[in-house]
């Protein structure tokens, strides 16, 4: 009896059965694909005009046609289209590293002017799309089944913008301002636009009265504000603990290991807590990289940085590859064959919404910034503004996972009326990614042609993971003339974990605002001085950071690579 038993569990650990031999076979043609994306997405690198989105979309497009041609027109992708697996293991690892990789100077720097592009700009995106869609609607037919919440889910759905590919277009050292404004508009934005989504949910909108309006905007904001407290208060605890405990001195995987469950800890319990859990591993990673980072061992900045790096590009590939196969699936075009007229004026009217949505809050918008900045080299340009437009027309992951969410269950949907939302969204997401995609890289060398932005590349070393060591700039000297090289000295010691731009401003001899006028006069750079000021007293010694961490006694050898 008892070889009996035996012998049946070896044959059964031998033998699949076919839904298992089916994953399998699926998941390894989809890993060979991202192998493939990212070879051909190397030799295009320097293409003018293809960016790895669009090599990605293209594989998966060509990927889908050989699935119909062999599965002779039952199938065009090999994985389903889960929202719930994309929300939970996708996305967290690109909007971390976002937080992780942003300089934080420039954005907060900015920060003021990124709010009002990614909460007032998308709430006036999503009202222009949502109005103008019941509006337009009314001249087609089969779309008589939507309701205004239905409306406003398509407001929010189509009002988030392609934060991945826009970061892929745009170059943080080439264009530190216009990067740092469409890269942080563009997290703040998804953030906003899921928000709203979720929160639509929760509200009967058939009725709307002025007490639904005021709790809707409460808990918008009520979102908004525990979200990033709660990133914040993971992000934390994270450095307080590696400083505490300095893992690094017997083992950097474990600190390694901490870092990357953490950061995942904070997404998870945002989604546990019902919260926006883009915005709380945005956060969170921006306070690990400002405290956590700098507690490890160098062994494990070097690791972390390039496992955070790693992650967010395969996930960025996914997202990508797996559009491109699911825009021919075939149960999705069979069910709206009857109506190709209704799918193609839903899908030009939105485009034509969206197009008109983010106009109508990016110039203003940009005109109400200028007026709060003092120096015209700060002030955002009208050419700016277009790459801004432009590069913000750009639809992705987000509004398919919201799309799917709304009219689909489990990724497939045979409902007619439903089946013209999917796919006019597929329609929307590949027309923007390919046709935007292709100009938006030639556009930005068109309209701001490639200089490089020297005294921005010092501002933004120091509050990077990348710092090493900066010349010291003496008293009089421009800083493009010390990293030429004619007064190419040292950064000093710093004394008791002294923060080298504070050392720097010493150095030079800066002058900082000393009164209540001079701080409303110049806001952001005062604000960001104040809060050095309280970083270093109080903050650095709790939590750690740069110059704050003493080496300890036993800790592994590390080298340095020059």
């Amino acid at each position: 009896m008892m070889g009996f038993s035996l012998g049946s569990v070896l044959m059964s650990l031998g033998m699949r059965s076919e839904a298992d031999q089916v994953s399998v076979d699926a998941i390894t043609l989809f890993v060979g694909l991202l192998c493939t994306c990212i070879i051909i997405g190397h030799l295009l690198e320097k293409n003018k005009w293809i960016n790895e989105s669009i090599t990605a979309l293209t594989i998966g497009l060509c990927t889908g046609i050989v699935l119909l041609l062999t599965t002779e027109g039952r199938r065009s992708h090999i994985l389903v289209f889960n929202e719930e697996l994309f929300f939970i293991y996708v996305l967290p690892p690109i909007i971390f590293n976002a937080g992780f990789q942003v300089k934080k100077k420039q954005f907060f720097r900015n920060f003021m002017t990124i709010t009002l592009f990614g909460v007032v700009g998308t709430l006036i995106s999503f009202f222009i799309i949502s109005l103008g869609s019941a509006q337009l609607f009314k001249m087609l037919n089969d779309v008589g089944f939507l309701e205004m919440g239905d409306y406003f889910a398509l407001g929010a759905i189509f009002s988030a913008t392609d934060s991945v590919c826009t970061l892929q277009v745009l170059n943080q050292d080439e264009t530190p301002l216009l990067y740092s404004l469409v890269f942080g508009e563009g997290v703040v934005n998804d953030a906003t636009s899921v928000v709203l989504f979720n929160t639509l949910q929760r509200f009967d909108l058939s009725h709307t009265t002025s007490g639904i309006a005021t709790q809707f905007a409460g808990s918008l904001c009520s979102l908004f504000f525990t979200s990033t407290l709660l990133g914040v208060a993971v992000g934390l605890l994270s450095a307080y603990i590696i400083k505490k405990l300095y893992f690094g001195r017997h083992s950097t995987d474990r600190e390694v290991a901490l870092m990357i469950l953490m950061a995942y800890l904070s997404y998870m319990m945002a989604e546990l807590f019902s919260l926006s859990g883009i915005l709380t591993v945005f956060f969170c990673g921006i306070v690990m990289s400002h405290y956590t980072w700098h507690n490890v061992t160098e062994n494990s900045r070097v690791t972390t940085k390039h496992a955070f790096a790693t992650m967010s590009f395969i996930s960025e590939i996914f997202i990508f590859l797996y559009v491109g196969m699911d825009a021919l699936d075939i149960e999705k075009w069979s069910a709206v064959s009857k109506s190709p007229g209704t799918s193609v004026g839903v899908s030009t009217i939105l485009l034509g919404l969206i197009v008109l949505g983010r106009a109508a809050f990016v110039f203003p918008l940009s005109f109400i910034s200028n007026l709060t900045r003092k120096s015209p080299d700060d002030k955002i340009g009208f050419k700016q503004q277009v790459t801004i437009w432009w590069a913000g027309l750009m639809r992705g992951a987000v509004s398919m996972a919201l799309a799917y969410n709304k009219f689909a269950s489990s990724g497939h949907t045979q409902i007619r009326g439903n089946a013209i939302m999917i796919t006019s969204t597929i329609s929307i997401v590949l027309f923007c990614t390919v046709v935007f995609g292709l100009v938006t890289k030639p556009l930005i060398r068109f309209l701001l042609p490639l200089r490089k932005p020297l005294s921005s590349m010092v501002e933004s070393e120091l509050s990077s993971p990348k710092f090493l060591m900066l010349p010291l700039l003496q008293n009089g000297h421009d800083r493009e003339v010390a990293m030429n090289g004619q007064n190419s000295t040292t950064l000093p010691l710093l004394q008791n974990g002294q923060d080298p731009e504070v050392a720097m401003n010493g150095q030079n001899g800066t002058t900082h605002p000393r009164s209540l006028c001079m701080l409303l006069t110049t806001p952001a750079h005062s604000v960001h001085y104040y809060w050095r000021k309280f970083d270093n007293a109080f903050m650095r010694p709790v939590f750690g950071g740069r110059g704050f961490v003493q080496r300890i006694p036993g800790s592994p050898t590390e080298t340095v690579v020059s």
